[in-house]
């Protein structure tokens, strides 16, 4: 237990003093080694072969794919399409486009992966439209930092990916596990908007005519081919999730430089520079993290942890619960990504030998780790917001903590019942 203790609290200690996330887990992983007196027994040659063994993966080739696809996407006219289809369906409905700024949302969600994504290519658009229609800023906000949590939820999502791989878990039953509870969340934020209507100005809209939807309908329809592209050539296994962020990059490409053309061979080239700084750092990380946990399972820290908690209950609802508070926490502090890239080598075997099915155990962990994007002090949608609105940080805060009523109600209920995200995933295979 001590070598636990020891293990995170220097972990902990280097990301305070702002050490980088990979050079903190491998000074980590070298000072144990060098505590347990096995820095110089141990062959270099072999914590390189655990480095390179964590990025060796086919399924992490779905990583680049998937944030080259939201990238291509950002760039083009695909995300205010989105947005004026989903307009078009909810947005003469009592909270307007508060309801919109969600379902717009949960279609990006199917093509980007990550909350960052959302809030960067949605979010500017949403707060305008909602402020040119007189809705306040503040709720205007708060409404779309807190559908941003959905996209690592709905599928494809980069932290299921990565979570997948180093918890030898199916990424494709993972994606298809994030289907309701994606839903379900997005239905919990609507609810809230219907809630927050009485008390806050929501100017209706009046419902579009027929032809004016089959309009932006047929805009968008192409767009909206995209998730189910991912979703429904995973669900009916004509291709693996890796495969499908290919396909799905090179339709955006097709989509925005030779269909749509408001893509120029400038701005591929920009998105492919930044898809490669990004996906290089976070390919990095999980080289890093490979010896990482290659070091928490010689040293048998996940069977203490396990043996820890057994002490502590045995009710699976009641650890759940703890093990929801302990991700909040967390998420304050550190990405989706950099969280799950850490925890995962230690959950799972622990969750393994407690019973805890580990599908379902790795929806409910990036969920809760989401929610940390909305969170201080490092919450990455709050500084994304921070710039589109030009609020202050506590006002973006302010404006977020009534959706965190919806979004945490939305864990408790997987967590009584776990087969909203384990039953469809025997539907699919691989």
């Amino acid at each position: 237990m001590l070598m636990l203790i020891f293990f995170i609290g220097l972990l902990l200690i280097f990301f305070t003093i702002g050490v980088p996330i990979a050079v903190s887990i491998g000074l980590t992983s070298l000072t144990v080694l060098w505590v347990q007196n096995d820095l110089l027994s141990i062959p270099y040659t072999l914590l390189g072969l655990k480095m390179m063994h964590g990025v060796n993966s086919f399924p992490l080739l779905a990583v680049p794919f998937f944030i080259l696809a939201a990238n291509v996407m950002n760039k083009g006219s695909v995300t205010p399409r989105i947005f004026n289809f989903a307009n078009s369906l909810v947005g003469h409905l009592r909270g307007g486009l508060g309801h919109v700024n969600v379902l717009a949302s949960m279609i990006f969600a199917g093509m980007s992966g990550t909350a960052v994504a959302d809030a960067a290519g949605l979010g500017a658009l949403e707060i305008k439209a909602m402020r040119d229609q007189g809705y306040p800023l503040k709720y205007a906000t708060g409404i779309t930092g807190a559908s941003s949590v959905i996209g690592p939820i709905i599928p494809p999502s980069v932290a299921m990916v990565i979570y997948g791989w180093l918890g030898d878990v199916s990424v494709g039953a993972l994606f298809i596990g994030g289907l309701v509870p994606g839903v379900i969340l997005g239905g919990s934020l609507m609810i809230t908007t219907i809630i927050l209507s009485y008390r806050v100005q929501m100017p209706l809209q009046v419902r579009p005519p027929v032809k004016e939807f089959f309009s932006l309908g047929k805009k968008a329809v192409l767009s909206l081919f995209t998730p189910l592209i991912i979703v429904g050539g995973i669900w009916g296994g004509f291709f693996t999730p890796t495969e499908s962020g290919a396909i799905a990059s090179l339709y955006a490409i097709v989509l925005g430089k030779f269909i749509y053309k408001d893509v120029s061979w400038n701005d591929l080239l920009d998105v492919f520079k930044n898809t490669i700084e990004f996906s290089a750092i976070i390919l990095f990380i999980i080289a890093i993290a490979g010896l990482y946990g290659w070091l928490l399972v010689r040293l048998q820290i996940p069977m203490i942890l396990a043996e820890s908690v057994v002490k502590l209950t045995t009710n699976t609802t009641i650890l759940l619960i703890i093990l929801m508070f302990f991700f909040l926490i967390i998420g304050c502090f550190m990405s989706v990504i950099e969280s799950v890239l850490i925890f995962t080598p230690i959950m799972v075997p622990m969750v393994n030998v407690l019973g805890i099915d580990p599908l379902f155990f790795g929806v409910f962990m990036v969920i809760s780790l989401s929610v940390g994007v909305i969170t201080p002090p490092f919450g990455n949608v709050i500084y994304v917001l921070v710039g589109i609105t030009n609020l202050t940080f506590e006002q973006v805060v302010s404006a977020l903590f009534p959706f965190l009523i919806p979004i945490l109600g939305t864990i408790l209920v997987l967590i009584l019942f776990p087969e909203i995200v384990t039953f469809l995933a025997p539907m699919i295979s691989g």
